[in-house]
């Protein structure tokens, strides 16, 4: 069975930063194209940031210039730099294929940004 772990997530206020880091045993991100996707209460989950397995990056307007997202193949973990957060960054987020998700999600990491 797929599995996606997802950590880093925590409670943060305006203006911090954070980083989120997914690991999987058996998806190897490195010829895949990973994205970072979130959900906040009572929205659709959106994606926010791909990467292609080129290392090509693409990000959603709303966090453009303020989130990145890069890769580290030997510990096969993709990570999501967030910077300058804002209270509506709030959500759980969640990595997988992008820009289809093509596996099972994983539990996610809350991310909470206080005003």
């Amino acid at each position: 069975q797929v599995q996606l772990v997802e950590s880093g997530g925590g409670l943060v206020q305006a203006g911090g930063s954070l980083r989120l880091s997914c690991a999987s045993s058996s998806i190897i991100f490195s010829i895949n194209s990973m994205g970072w996707y979130r959900q906040a209460p009572g929205k659709q989950r959106e994606l926010v940031a791909t990467l292609t397995s080129t290392r090509t990056t693409n990000y959603a307007d709303s966090v453009k210039g303020r989130f990145a997202i890069s890769r580290d193949n030997a510990k096969n973990t993709v990570y999501l730099q967030m910077n300058s957060l804002k209270p509506e960054d709030t959500a759980v987020y969640y990595c997988n294929t992008a820009p289809r998700s093509l596996y099972g999600w994983g539990q996610g990491t809350q991310v909470t940004v206080s005003s």
